[in-house]
């Protein structure tokens, strides 16, 4: 069993004298390299030996409210917290989003009045910022429009647990420039990986946020390269990534990007002109057929249900770093 003091040294053990954890974890460039190292290094040990840590958040409560619907995300952050000994109270707004009812501010004071910390799933990066600046507990964003940091955490954990030192691994993501090609490029700058993106021309990532990826990745040794190719972008990659083509909120645009997306699509001929030993990843869910093939996600060199696992054991360790403080 871990209790607070061993938590807290568990933490500590791999950070460096002069790395700080953030408050909150909005954008993954809110984390530096050590605190990336430290999520890890508590993800292996709470997926390693998750008894010992049965009661490290005893007492603790998470608030979890989503404008959006989540499989992955309610139920790792839920099942996280109570399986640290904590719990967490859900709320749906359904159709309304957050600041249709109450403004922002007076519900983020609210919640830091009740819980710990609160996690949450919007339609707007802005409402995750309001409710952060208004709050004085940890504010975890589970997705927002421009940003994923819990998916991008996991996802280059599962590629260590796979492929060994990031520094060595390159992992190549083929499709749209949305929230998760965003996060990707961060998370690949902060732990020193090789990043290349392949985007349709009118769906690139935001340049400001491959600017702030090249700019981490000056500090680290890692490699962020965008452009249009996914044959050349795939070459010699770790890791071939895609994700849907419209993401919620973008449906009123599905048919024309199904349209135009097509080249992108991870075909087996695509997927083989990476590595003979690469893996496919995907942060669920996934329209099969469409920007994947059926050949390629269900084939034994998938590694998205390892990536689903893992989003589990990534919330725990978030949830452990920000709470143990």
């Amino acid at each position: 069993m871990a209790d607070s003091n061993g938590l807290a040294t568990a933490v500590a053990r791999r950070r460096a004298p002069e790395a700080e954890v953030p408050l909150h974890i909005i954008r993954d460039d809110d984390l530096t390299p050590d605190a990336v190292a430290d999520v890890f290094d508590l993800a292996a040990r709470v997926k390693a030996h998750p008894r010992r840590y049965a009661h490290a958040l005893e007492g603790r409560y998470l608030a979890v409210i989503f404008e959006k619907r989540s499989l992955r995300t309610r139920f790792t952050f839920e099942l996280g917290m109570k399986t640290l000994g904590g719990e967490s109270v859900f709320m749906d707004t359904g159709q309304q989003r957050i600041p249709d009812r109450e403004p922002i501010c007076d519900v983020a004071r609210n919640l830091a009045r009740w819980v710990d910390a609160i996690a949450l799933r919007t339609f707007s990066h802005s409402t995750v910022e309001e409710f952060a600046r208004h709050s004085r507990v940890p504010v975890i964003n589970g997705l927002s429009e421009l940003f994923h940091p819990c998916q991008s955490l996991t996802d280059f954990f599962t590629l260590q647990e796979i492929a060994g030192d990031l520094r060595a691994a390159k992992l190549a993501f083929v499709g749209d420039g949305n929230n998760v090609c965003h996060s990707l490029m961060l998370m690949g700058a902060l732990t020193g990986a090789h990043v290349t993106v392949a985007t349709p021309q009118a769906y690139p990532p935001k340049p400001e946020l491959v600017a702030r990826a090249r700019e981490l990745a000056a500090a680290t040794g890692a490699v962020i390269e965008t452009g249009h190719d996914p044959q050349r972008a795939v070459e010699d990659a770790h890791a071939v990534y895609t994700d849907v083509w419209a993401s919620m909120g973008f449906e009123a645009e599905a048919d024309e990007r199904a349209r135009v997306f097509v080249p992108y699509r991870v075909t087996p001929e695509l997927f083989g002109r990476a590595r003979p030993d690469a893996v496919f990843m995907h942060c669920l869910p996934a329209h099969r057929g469409e920007e994947v093939c059926e050949e390629v996600i269900e084939s034994p060199r998938s590694a998205v249900f390892d990536q689903a696992e893992n989003r589990l054991h990534i919330a725990k360790a978030i949830l452990m770093m920000l709470l143990a403080k």
